[in-house]
């Protein structure tokens, strides 16, 4: 199993190249590139086998009306070669417990609700939780720490960051 680790400053490119190759278009490893800038990667972990970058999981910050503040996971990307090996796995949940050790007591994640289900993931609308985009039973949302799920509900947001990706 790799070593996961938090992302150093010399990762960057490797972590661009690496989101880039996992997904369709280069929006999402730009959308990392920007939240970085920003300063609104709370979590950005790495999973480095042999020197190398294999797999990444970047979290920011989601907010809903009364301004409670979660954490947004995604992307995740494991490079083709290292599939279905527990990467993905193994930075979730290093993930989760980086939020929960952040005080983040929610998070939400946009995903395949089978996959995301082993982590503890619900569809958010069973929490009131909403988001702008119609996502269905993919937006799903785990609460973090005891009493920590907004209890009003509500529109979650995304850093502005996302806008792109629409």
């Amino acid at each position: 199993m790799p070593l996961i680790r938090p992302e150093l400053t010399t990762d960057t490119a490797a972590i661009h190249a690496l989101i880039a190759a996992s997904f369709p278009t280069p929006g999402e490893a730009e959308l990392v590139d920007r939240l970085r800038e920003a300063g609104r990667l709370r979590v950005s972990l790495a999973a480095e086998e042999g020197g190398q970058i294999v797999g990444h999981i970047a979290i920011s910050p989601v907010t809903t009306p009364s301004q409670a503040t979660g954490a947004g996971l995604g992307p995740l990307a494991v490079a083709e070669s290292h599939r279905r090996r527990g990467i993905g796995a193994a930075l979730m949940g290093a993930g989760l417990d980086a939020c929960r050790a952040a005080g983040l007591g929610w998070a939400v994640v946009l995903g395949d609700p089978a996959y995301y289900a082993r982590f503890g993931f619900r569809p958010a609308g069973e929490f009131g939780l909403h988001d702008e985009h119609g996502w269905g039973r993919a937006f799903q949302a785990l609460e973090l720490l005891p009493g920590g799920l907004p209890t009003e509900g509500g529109l979650v947001r995304y850093a502005p960051e996302f806008d792109s990706l629409s």
